[in-house]
């Protein structure tokens, strides 16, 4: 048996681990967020650890709103550089298994070919250089048996996500407008979660390793809310438009489609492609609705 600390308990990714936890009966998930652990405050996360006998770190908790990171530095560096830091030193000292989850969004989106873990990061916008950051200070640290993975879209059938605003607005509305020049790939975070889960006892590094992680296939937004729509029978029109037209706060990577060759090939995993997932995750929101169990 082994215990677990998942930090953003709450968030997407980290209630999907909550949920497939009887899966993996070997590991007793300690399930925290910020009202029951300050991951910014190095002696609070320590003491959790060390009074709990905890043998791997799942980071899943980061400040996540890319448009509200242009103007909350401060506190998106605190939790996706300095908070970051905290863990790595702390696995360190433990001797701990360490998974950190980072973003596509730490590439500049220039490319023309899917990244691979090699490329070098480049952010364009505060959220990704935060990312970037705390990919950093844990590359420097190398804590021994750490990985980071990138992954990028994420989404589930808990949170606020581009899926269920698709889903509400093609309700409310005749049709929308997104964006179709951004390319990438979604992520259903129960997909991502169920991996983290297998290759865990797998993990076996001197040196922090990089991993990148999403469903296979590619899209843009547009294709992915067109997918959406068709999926869930709206007859909401989705119209396309270029990103200088939508007008976000922050710059969003034109390309940010990553190359996950390196973990099916590690870890021997076989991925979804995007569109199943978008189908699985659906199929959960509507068993939800209509009061069946949320996962079978």
């Amino acid at each position: 048996m082994s215990n677990i600390l998942i930090t953003g308990s709450k968030g997407q990714l980290g209630t999907e681990l909550a949920a497939i936890n009887g899966q993996f009966p070997y590991f007793k998930l300690f399930l925290t967020d910020t009202a029951t652990l300050d991951i910014t405050n190095f002696s609070a996360v320590e003491n959790f650890i060390v009074n709990n006998k905890i043998d791997i770190i799942i980071n899943c908790a980061a400040y996540t709103n890319v448009d509200k990171a242009e103007d909350e530095v401060e506190i998106s560096n605190k939790i996706n550089f300095e908070a970051v830091k905290n863990i790595a030193e702390i696995a360190k000292k433990h001797a701990l298994k360490l998974i950190h989850i980072s973003t596509d969004y730490v590439f500049d989106g220039t490319s023309q070919i899917p990244y691979s873990e090699t490329v070098l990061t480049n952010p364009k916008n505060q959220y990704g250089k935060s990312k970037d950051l705390g990919e950093k200070a844990l590359l420097k640290i190398n804590p021994k048996n750490t990985i980071i993975i990138r992954t990028s879209w994420l989404y589930a059938v808990s949170g606020h996500n581009f899926v269920k605003t698709i889903l509400k607005l093609s309700n409310e509305r005749n049709e929308i407008k997104v964006v179709n020049d951004q390319i990438g790939s979604p992520t259903n975070a129960a997909d991502l979660a169920k991996v983290i889960l297998t290759i865990v006892p797998k993990i076996d590094c001197k040196n922090v390793e990089i991993f990148h992680f999403s469903n296979q296939g590619k899209c843009s937004w547009f294709q992915f809310a067109q997918e959406i729509v068709q999926q869930s029978k709206s007859d909401c029109a989705v119209l396309p438009i270029t990103s200088k037209e939508f007008n976000s706060k922050a710059y969003r990577p034109n390309f940010s489609l990553l190359n996950t060759e390196k973990i099916k090939n590690t870890f021997q995993i076989d991925i979804p492609t995007w569109q199943d997932a978008l189908i699985n995750c659906l199929k959960k929101i509507n068993e939800i609705k209509e009061g069946k169990p949320k996962h079978s």
